[in-house]
């Protein structure tokens, strides 16, 4: 009886029969490492285990149990994951590097290791560096904050043996985390299926959550192989532009809640701090309206988000006119600025025209696309746009506004925040729109 076989690749993660100098799948040279199947085999066939049964369980027979969530007491946290982390899940927590991955798991670990031990296992840093990063985010570190400086995930089938467990385990990150059943690099596709795959059991098995950090690449996507995505229970991911304090954080996947949820932090000195009124991070908040700007509403998920377009038309000496957008299409301030010209009668032709969406943020949604076509009206006429007024709906190439979908929603929020009009709640023609506005 002889173990089989199965070789590796220490790029792509595909697994294969026999070993091949260049692999099939990513074209690497050199690649492919061998590890021993757990498939035995006798003169070359597989062995029949007649001991192996099938267990089957009737739907009437599962028992039901509410699934007491733990809560982080970080709203924002709590929001996004369906109101707490779920005992024996996995959680991935993605972001491009210095987005503050680290911070916010650690915030976690604070918060909740103030009643149970939490175990941050830490390939990246050593416990003094975390240390030092406890204290900027906390006057005070509880005894129940454990440090473990390793990259073994065998490690961790040792928690048996503790007397108290860690009611959460932060590995920081998955990247440098690596298993002694492969032999190749920590951080390779191949690693970081198998020790994801360790993780999972070890999460169902002693009923505890983990918390695994990781990368993203240049592109934005999520650091390995695909299949990690796929083995974990929750994806959120950690997004925000350098450049400005705010962060959302959004879950992609989430197998016990929604994934419409997002949740808002500003990124100051002594850590994250969640964002009640996104308004105060989206618009620029003068008390004197002045033209060119607009507020509108946008969905973020399931959460309506008040924003602010500006907006500036300048005389141009350039045979083209320059469009110019930060924040939204330029081929959609094309088509608006085409709209205002050919439906409306102002002529845009010898005017460059710039709009930027305050606070940094990208904006697909067509909602934006009033609050868009008044700013630059706003701007070509110097005329403001009454103060608390919130615009919301897609303009047709027919000079038509439809309302935008979960349109009672965004008004419910631009009321609450203190905004006494807004426009559009039903279908209308933009003459008209601008016509009661201005």
């Amino acid at each position: 009886m002889t173990d089989k076989q199965i070789f590796i690749c220490d790029q792509c993660g595909n697994e294969f029969s026999k070993w091949y100098g260049q692999c099939p799948a990513c074209q690497a040279w050199n690649s492919l490492k061998s590890i021993p199947s757990h498939t035995k085999t006798v003169g070359g066939r597989k062995v029949n285990n007649s001991k192996i049964k099938l267990t089957i369980t009737k739907a009437s027979q599962v028992f039901e149990s509410n699934v007491n969530r733990v809560a982080t007491n970080i709203g924002e946290v709590d929001r996004v994951l369906g109101g707490g982390i779920v005992p024996g899940s996995l959680i991935l927590l993605a972001g491009q590097p210095g987005i503050g991955k680290s911070t916010l798991a650690s915030q976690i670990g604070l918060n909740l290791s103030r009643q149970q031990p939490i175990l941050y296992l830490a390939g990246e840093e050593n416990p003094p560096q975390i240390k030092l990063r406890l204290k900027r985010l906390s006057r005070t570190i509880p005894d129940n904050f454990w440090f473990a400086a390793e990259t073994k995930v065998e490690v961790l089938m040792a928690l048996d043996k503790l007397k108290t467990k860690p009611c959460l385990i932060i590995i920081d990150s998955i990247q440098t985390m690596s298993t002694d059943l492969v032999g190749t690099q920590a951080g390779s596709p191949s690693q970081i299926k198998l020790a994801a795959n360790l993780l999972m059991q070890i999460a169902k098995k002693n009923n505890l959550p983990i918390i695994i950090i990781g990368h993203v690449t240049k592109e934005g996507s999520i650091a390995g192989p695909k299949l990690l995505e796929h083995m974990v229970d929750t994806v959120i991911q950690f997004e925000g532009d350098a450049n400005h304090a705010y962060r959302i954080l959004r879950a992609v996947k989430n197998r016990f809640g929604t994934t419409n949820e997002i949740g808002l932090f500003t990124m100051e000195a002594n850590g994250l701090k969640q964002v009640d009124n996104p308004l105060s991070l989206f618009s620029s908040e003068l008390e004197t309206p002045i033209p060119g700007s607009a507020t509108s509403v946008i969905m973020e998920g399931e959460r309506p988000i008040l924003v602010e377009i500006q907006a500036l038309v300048n005389p141009s000496n350039l045979t083209i006119p320059r469009r110019v957008a930060q924040g939204i299409a330029s081929n959609k301030l094309i088509m608006l600025s085409a709209i205002i010209s050919r439906r409306l009668g102002l002529s845009l032709a010898n005017y460059d025209v710039f709009v930027n969406v305050t606070g940094g943020l990208n904006i697909k949604e067509p909602a934006v696309d009033l609050a868009t076509t008044l700013a630059i009206i706003s701007a070509y006429k110097q005329k403001a746009i009454p103060t608390k007024t919130a615009t919301f709906g897609e303009v047709g190439l027919l000079g038509e506004v439809r309302p935008a979908s979960f349109w009672q929603r965004r008004a419910k929020e631009a009321k609450r925040l203190g905004f006494n009009q807004t426009l559009a709640t039903k279908p209308t023609l933009l003459k008209t729109v601008v016509k009661n506005l201005f």
